[in-house]
This record gives structure tokens, sequence and C-alpha cells, in this order.
């Protein structure tokens, strides 16, 4: 039997001249996890998009698709009912998006929410003026967690208020 010199081995050569670095290999069940995450992040995006192309909003510059990577994307209607909630969200608070629909975002506060950071939220939202916040908020057990929420006024084309979005992260 002939045997090759590891030097004359394409493969030996091709990791040689990695020179010690190594490589990550990716097992399966990781990227089954992975390719599941990608594909529900797809499917709020377009759930998003579908939203805003049917109330005609005058600005879609945001990158879904990254905001969903790293935070909880929640959208209102003009009399803050919840209209969309992004899969993550049952990792930040323990709620699925059926359980919050129709609701509005202060099914989330309760007794310990500090009043004063609701109210200054609520002003914003009367001003139609985009706010940055941090929120004591429940989640669905009952435990406290902050969320820092960054929401935004969103207008059709014809400059009428058509829904809020806030992109949220526990702090």
């Amino acid at each position: 039997m002939t045997t090759l010199k590891e030097g004359n081995n394409p493969k030996a050569k091709y990791f040689a001249s990695l020179k010690g670095n190594s490589f990550p290999l990716i097992s399966w069940g990781f990227s089954a996890i992975f390719q599941t995450e990608i594909k529900k992040i797809v499917l709020d995006t377009n759930k998003i998009l579908n939203l805003a192309q049917d109330k005609k909003w005058k600005n879609v510059n945001w990158n879904f698709r990254n905001k969903l990577e790293e935070k909880v994307i929640l959208i209102t209607d003009s009399k803050l009912n919840i209209v969309f909630a992004s899969h993550n969200m049952h990792k930040m608070n323990g709620y699925v998006e059926n359980e919050v629909l129709g609701k509005t975002p202060k099914m989330f506060q309760g007794k310990e929410t500090v009043l004063n950071t609701s109210s200054e939220i609520r002003e914003a939202i009367a001003l139609q003026k985009p706010f940055v916040k941090q929120v004591l908020n429940y989640k669905k057990n009952g435990e406290l967690y902050y969320c820092n929420i960054e929401g935004f006024p969103i207008f059709n084309k014809k400059g009428e208020l058509v829904n809020f979005i806030a992109f949220e992260e526990a702090a």
C-alpha cells in the first residue's frame, strides 16, 4: 500500500496554510436552531413590511432584519393597541404575539413601574415624538425586568399618524 507524504496531500497543504489558526465547526444541531431563527426573523420582517404597505408608511428606512437579531419589535396602532409583536418577545418577557395582540403596552407595567417614566412616554406619544426610555416592566410570570425602549411614531404618506413602533431589549 502506498501512502502520500503529508506535504503532498492537498488537505494537509490547506490546513498548513492556516498557520495554526483554527476555524469553527458548526454542529448540525446548532445549524438547525440558527436556520429556524433566521426563518422567524424573515417571517417577522415580511409581516412588518406588509403592515407598512397596508398602512402606507411614509418612511420604512429601518433595517428590520438587523433590528430583530438584537431587539424585540412591538408595533401599535394610533390608539396604542398592539398589532404586531416579534417572535423573540417571549425570550424577554415570556409572552407570545397572540397573547398581546389587541392589548396596550400597559399590560407589561405594574405597581413597581415608575409613574414618572410612564408619563414621559405618554407625553412623547401625545406629541407624536420619538422617545428613548428605560422602564421597569413585568414578565408574564410576574418577575420584574428593565426594558430599554426606543419608540417612534409612524406616519403615512398623507402625514397622518398610523402606528407607533418600539425597539425593545432587556437591560
